[in-house]
């Protein structure tokens, strides 16, 4: 085959590839965004995005810390608090959706429900450990019936002797997660009804396990991928009431496990929680990767429980005390309870200054998530809250002694989960790999073209090149000696002569 037919046949596919790689360029982000929709709608006939929405595959792990108070009886004398943590205390944590129903404004409801199970291998101890915190049903109860007459709360102080409750309980670790018997909470609930918020065991989880976080309407994405995952109603409420202002009702977001996809720096990761009663806001803080997948990392802002001084937004969850606090006692029966960060991250000062014991730090209170923004779906997650009890003396209530007003931390945990195994190996394939290897094509193609291109441009230099050569060398024949080639009757004619001298 000679140069120039090579030349063209390279020309011809060098342009055929340039032409697709440019092709490429335009088409392959729209491919590529078309597949990632198709992945990511909430669609039963999407096994992977499906499965990973409805059954939740991947490991979750909620580990408990106790703030084991060191000081019970200075502190009924009113002196400063002192605690020292315990733990972890790690659960693994098993959730799934039911009841699903698809409705035809393209939203979908369900219930998920939550289940524990006390990982030993993985903790400081056991369930059996010993631990001392503030009692709830005395302290608690004091601070929510301070405002009765002092007759009455004398009456309480003495059901409190009868039944032989004290202002601190010394309980296993597992009675205190999942419930103890109190013979308190029985004469309670048989003589006001209603007023507990719970019956039978006693416990800070006892409303978890083996419960459903109510029931959620979440947006499918058909037709609009930018509002999948998010909320469009909570037990039947478009906004809860707990709140003394229109934002701070509001449900924003999503349920908190799975984000729209295309997300950008500018994006926020806005969720509703209720286990919190509110939504809350995480902000992109820095790039970064989890297990090789790119992803944005997303922090809660200093002012998630900023109070409505120092962030006006958030006066709508007051009354408010200092910064980060987020008093809760509107959605939890009206106990004095506050959600803060673990030891008072972020928090002001203050706080850090009333109990001993205390040592915040970002990298182990702080929380954050991990999220693959083009998907939207979570790679590493880690929700950390502290759970605080407002103590103080009641008067007409013993129990209560001479305590100085304080926000005592009674336990933090800390909810973490990330792909890995077989569901991290179909989402990088999928989702991931597939989607780069598409990007990477029509560079991939342009390159190849031009050099094909180049290479028959090559070919084609060459080619004139060797027929420059070629016609220098017959020129230099012409140019010879007369002599070289001669002529046959010429030598006859001197032959002839020859002949004749002789």
């Amino acid at each position: 085959m000679s140069k120039s037919n090579i030349a063209i046949g390279l020309s011809v596919v060098g342009l055929v590839a340039v032409v697709l790689g440019t092709i490429l360029v335009f088409v392959g982000p729209a491919i590529i965004k078309d597949q990632i929709i198709k992945n990511v709608e909430i669609n039963p006939n999407n096994k992977l995005s499906y499965t990973m929405w409805k059954d939740i595959p991947v490991p979750f792990f909620m580990s408990i810390y106790f703030f084991n108070v060191l000081n019970p009886e200075e502190i009924l004398a009113g002196e400063k608090p002192t605690v020292e943590q315990r733990g972890p205390y790690v659960y693994r944590e098993k959730r799934w959706k039911d009841n699903i129903t698809f409705h035809d404004n393209k939203t979908v409801s369900y219930l998920e429900y939550r289940q524990y199970f006390f990982e030993e291998s993985m903790s400081v101890g056991n369930e059996s450990d010993v631990v001392t915190i503030p009692n709830m049903l005395v302290l608690g109860a004091s601070v929510m019936m301070d405002y009765l007459p002092v007759a009455v709360k004398k009456m309480i102080s003495a059901t409190f002797e009868t039944f032989k409750e004290g202002p601190f309980v010394t309980k296993t670790v597992g009675e205190l997660m999942w419930g103890y018997n109190s013979k308190l909470v029985d004469f309670l609930n048989t003589i006001f009804p209603g007023l507990m918020p719970f019956k039978g065991k006693f416990g800070l989880f006892v409303e978890f396990n083996n419960s459903n976080t109510g029931l959620f309407t979440i947006f499918t994405g058909k037709d609009d991928i930018n509002v999948v995952h998010k909320v469009d109603s909570w037990n039947g409420l478009k906004k809860v009431n707990y709140w003394k202002s229109e934002q701070c009702n509001m449900i924003n977001g999503t349920a908190g496990q799975l984000w729209p996809p295309f997300m950008t720096t500018e994006s926020t990761l806005s969720f509703y929680s209720p286990d919190a009663c509110r939504s809350m806001e995480l902000v992109y803080e820095r790039p970064g990767t989890s297990q090789g997948i790119p992803v944005y990392h997303y922090v809660a802002p200093k002012t998630l429980f900023a109070n409505g001084s120092d962030y006006p937004p958030n006066e709508g969850f007051c009354p408010c005390r200092q910064s980060g606090l987020l008093d809760v006692r509107s959605c939890r029966h009206n106990s004095p309870v506050f959600i803060s960060h673990p030891h008072f991250y972020n928090a002001d000062p203050f706080l850090l200054q009333t109990v001993n014991g205390l040592s915040p730090n970002e990298n182990e209170h702080g929380l954050f998530i991990d999220i693959h923004p083009e998907t939207g779906i979570p790679m590493n997650v880690s929700i950390k809250l502290q759970l605080n009890l407002l103590i103080k003396k009641v008067q007409g209530i013993t129990q209560t002694g001479n305590i100085a007003e304080v926000v005592m931390p009674l336990i933090w945990f800390g909810e973490s989960g990330y792909i890995d195994g077989p569901v991290l190996r179909t989402f990088r394939t999928n989702l991931v790999i597939l989607p780069m290897v598409m990007d990477y094509m029509q560079y991939i193609f342009i390159g190849l073209g031009l050099c094909f291109i180049i290479g028959a441009v090559a070919l084609q230099v060459s080619k004139k090149i060797d027929e420059k050569q070629g016609s220098f060398g017959v020129t230099g024949d012409k140019g010879g000696s007369k002599d070289t080639h001669p002529d046959p009757t010429h030598n006859e004619t001197y032959i002839e002569k020859d002949k004749d001298t002789n």
